[in-house]
């Protein structure tokens, strides 16, 4: 299996697509290791539907807006298994309205769990990463499309992005791997939240070239495809996977 002995990390897994990342590499061998935030329930469910199939879970509580939080984490990872090799940042939260109408404390929440905790994650991970290693953060078409009511996350996916770049190189000589997979319009519980969501899908149905709307599972399989020794030259990349909408 292509990750078997592995230590996978996914932040924000227990829900929607991190469970589906989540569920795609313990279908690929992988140990996976769930962080969730406030729902114990959703964590709880994802761990059964991995253990039934025979992979490895385990469940980490963290809020990674707090930096001592994140410290608290890996620590707890190392002394568990005492490496990591895969960490996916999945975990987001935002607010839906335009840019505008933002507060200063909804900006902050965003920026802080989109893109800073990305950067902890990684300085804190670094020691745990052995050569090989690898981090994939997950991004959406918003980062360099304007989305009405859209605008915080957004933004925090464009510094997201740019983040990954600096993280390619810098990590590169340590020689882990830093990529992000951006996402177009994925069927997922977080759609609902956004304002006149169903007009929004309907007219975006209409653009999509491959005719249908994006699935977890497609983001997963990106995801997975991307983290295995087949794309081992490819560092600070942005792959899109919006079944062709950005076209």
């Amino acid at each position: 299996m292509m990750f078997e002995g592995k230590i996978v990390l996914v932040t924000g897994g227990s829900r929607g697509i991190g469970r589906a990342i989540s569920a795609k590499f313990g279908e690929l061998g992988a140990t996976v290791l769930v962080n969730f935030l406030q729902n114990v329930e959703a964590a709880e469910e994802t761990q059964r539907i991995l253990q039934k199939s025979g992979t490895e879970c385990r469940l980490y509580q963290a809020n990674l807006i707090h930096p001592h939080e994140i410290r608290e984490l890996t620590g707890k990872i190392a002394e568990d298994f005492g490496k990591l090799d895969i960490l996916i940042h999945n975990a987001a939260l935002g607010v839906f309205k335009p840019t505008l109408e933002l507060r200063a404390n909804q900006w902050d929440l965003t920026m802080n769990i989109n893109t800073r905790a990305l950067l902890l994650l990684a300085k804190n991970c670094l020691g745990l990463m052995k050569e090989g290693g690898q981090i994939i953060a997950i991004s959406s078409l918003g980062s360099h499309r304007v989305i009405p009511n859209y605008g915080a996350i957004g933004v925090s996916k464009a510094a997201l992005e740019s983040l990954v770049k600096y993280l390619a190189v810098e990590m590169a000589e340590h020689g882990i791997r830093v990529n992000a997979v951006s996402g177009g319009i994925i069927e997922s519980d977080t759609i609902k939240k956004i304002p006149e969501h169903e007009k929004m899908l309907s007219e975006v149905r209409e653009k999509i070239p491959a005719k249908r709307m994006g699935r977890p599972e497609d983001m997963a399989n990106a995801v997975a495809a991307l983290a295995s020794d087949l794309c081992s030259w490819i560092y600070g990349h942005i792959l899109v996977v919006d079944g062709g909408l950005s076209l």
